[in-house]
């Protein structure tokens, strides 16, 4: 009789053989399964390999099939502890019946793990040529006296091979590998044995497509003909090229039994070129702008050299702007690249109305670490008019330097990631330009999740300009805060130092923003939150006070970006209110 038929009674017995008779009676049964005697990765493993317990909850678990999966429990009990080198498991099991109608059956199993087996002799050879290159473990990552853990061995099998794979060996084997553990002596003996086979290099690369120059691509090339053979290289090949946009398809062939005399393996990349132009129409709203229609048109190649084209009209009833961006790479083309821009906007704001046009060429650069620095020259000439007081025209050079970085597991629906983008530019008066100015700014965003409901998203906005007057700054270049992406609460740009006899805004030479909000899941793809904004923008010649809004939003989720509709309350506005802000857009 087994160990559960002895634990159930005469009567319960009785009533399980009745139910196995009666194949048409329908019992719901409520199970608890109870585990003793184990924690942590050793409990979370039984529980995830024992039947009994992962069925715990089917509606439709019968008591002939509990019965079964009480009586295998033991066993799985002691194959999901083998990993963890224990095989002297003992288990004392029970089935206990409800003590009343409707109650729940109860299986109990305490565990006593025993003493773990531990290793007693290490059997570990690396032959072949590359046994004495230095690259492999001159010991077996495992020692004589510890704990045979099998996520131990094969981490330290993986380690090995992966040594082979990175340093070229694509012919190695391993000719004996073999895990005894003997019950009696309660020791384990390990046996591995590697046969390297030889070395391999990476040979020339060789290009099948119809689209660019050869020595252009060429460049993309992250490695010299003769380096020891790593399949990550070929695999950075492959991403560099399918990141540029020139192809839809990029196959890396290794021709390993073309390699020659000096085992020097040829590659042929194969590519299939990517649709030219790409089309986007975009139809938007938010408050500080209004409605706005946005066309998007990009040229993914023009050349043989991989020059790129961008272009997108912005249009609403307040802000309309033209942008184009042409791309040359240079040098390394996975990181450089020369970027010549124009723009050109028109504005009627709330605190500007006139027109902006700007040309700069630029040399970007992408860093190790995410970094990319741009290094311009921008032509700006402007003719704007400050809050229907003040004209404002400017026109000269400015040269710039800016760094930029976007860390997210997803830059359009972020859980966790950060955007910083620190800019320097200034000109000078007879020199570049009819003004002299200098300033910097710097903007950053970070959004942090906690477990799966909430949400921080906090952000900042800090800036400074050095100028003699505020009259020698342009207006594009003051600061203003208020709106959307600011302080909620107030409209666009409408905060910031005022006139003292007109009480317009004028803008000012230093601004400080900044944002705390708190978002939290509610259902599917909706979620709502709760935020402060602080802060304005200041000028040591006007009078400007520090500004505070609270308020609360929903939003949803969509391929696009989040949809934010949000209430803002200015709790520092003379005449408080609440101001409706729709925001449509990517997080990052």
């Amino acid at each position: 009789m087994g160990k559960a038929e002895r634990d159930l009674s005469v009567g319960q017995l009785s009533l399980l053989a009745m139910l196995w008779l009666l194949p048409g009676a329908v019992m719901a049964i409520t199970l608890q399964v109870q585990v003793e005697g184990l924690s942590g990765e050793q409990e979370s493993n039984v529980l995830s390999l024992l039947s009994i317990y992962q069925e715990r909850e089917d509606k439709t678990l019968s008591s002939m099939r509990l019965l079964a999966l009480h009586r295998r429990a033991p066993e799985q009990i002691k194959a999901a502890l083998a990993p963890f080198g224990l095989y002297r498991v003992q288990v004392k099991d029970s089935l206990t019946q409800p003590a009343q109608e409707g109650g729940a059956w109860v299986a109990r199993y305490q565990v006593d793990p025993g003493p773990p087996v531990r290793i007693a002799s290490i059997d570990y050879q690396v032959d072949g040529p590359g046994a004495n290159a230095g690259v492999f473990p001159a010991k077996f990552p495992m020692q004589v006296g510890d704990v045979l853990l099998h996520s131990a061995y094969t981490k330290a099998k993986e380690r090995i091979e992966t040594i082979a794979s990175e340093q070229g060996y694509l012919d190695a084997a391993l000719t004996r590998r073999q895990v005894l553990v003997d019950l009696v002596t309660y020791q384990a003996s390990i046996s591995f044995h590697l046969e390297t086979g030889p070395r391999y290099y990476l040979g020339p690369v060789r290009f099948e497509q119809d689209l660019l120059a050869d020595d252009f691509l060429q460049r993309y090339v992250p490695f010299k003909p003769g380096a020891v053979y790593d399949p990550d290289e070929l695999l950075e090949l492959q991403g560099r090229l399918m990141g540029t946009e020139y192809y839809k398809n990029v196959a890396i062939n290794p021709q390993k039994l073309l390699a020659d005399a000096e085992r020097e393996v040829p590659i042929t990349v194969v590519a299939e070129r990517n649709n030219a132009n790409r089309y986007r129409v975009g139809v938007g709203m938010a408050t500080d702008v209004g409605p706005r229609l946005t066309l998007d048109y990009r040229r993914r190649y023009i050349g043989r050299y991989g020059h790129k084209l961008k272009a997108e009209i912005a249009l609403s009833t307040s802000i309309q702007t033209l942008d184009l961006e042409y791309e040359i790479p240079v040098g390394n083309p996975v990181r450089d690249s020369i970027v010549i821009n124009p723009s050109y906007g028109a504005y009627d704001t709330a605190t500007r109305q006139g027109t902006l046009f700007n040309l700069q060429a630029a040399w970007s650069r992408a860093g190790r670490r995410g970094w990319r620095r741009d290094i311009g020259l921008e032509y700006q000439y402007e003719d704007f008019e400050v809050s229907d007081q003040e004209n404002s025209n400017f026109n000269g050079l400015v040269p710039s330097i800016a760094w930029s970085k976007i860390v997210a597991d997803d830059p359009i629906n972020t859980r966790n990631g950060y955007r910083v983008k620190a800019l320097v530019q200034g000109t000078s008066e007879g020199l570049l330009s009819d003004a002299s100015w200098f300033s910097g700014s710097l903007n950053a965003k970070w959004i942090k999740s906690f477990g799966d409901k909430y949400r921080l998203v906090t952000r900042t906005n800090l800036g400074a300009t050095w100028a003699a007057n505020l009259d020698d700054v342009p207006a594009s270049q003051r600061f203003f805060a208020g709106g959307d992406n600011s302080i909620r609460g107030w409209g666009y740009d409408v905060l910031g130092p005022n006139d003292p006899v007109t009480d317009k805004t004028l803008g000012g030479r230093y601004l400080a923003v900044g944002s705390l909000e708190l978002q939290r899941h509610i259902k599917g793809k909706w979620s709502a939150s709760m935020f402060t904004d602080f802060g304005n923008a200041f000028d040591p010649e006007y009078n400007a006070e520090w500004e505070q809004s609270a308020g609360v939003g929903v939003n949803y989720q969509t391929p696009l970006g989040r949809v934010r509709v949000d209430l803002g309350y200015a709790l520092t506005k003379s005449d408080p209110g609440v101001r409706l802000h729709l925001i449509i857009g990517p997080d990052l």
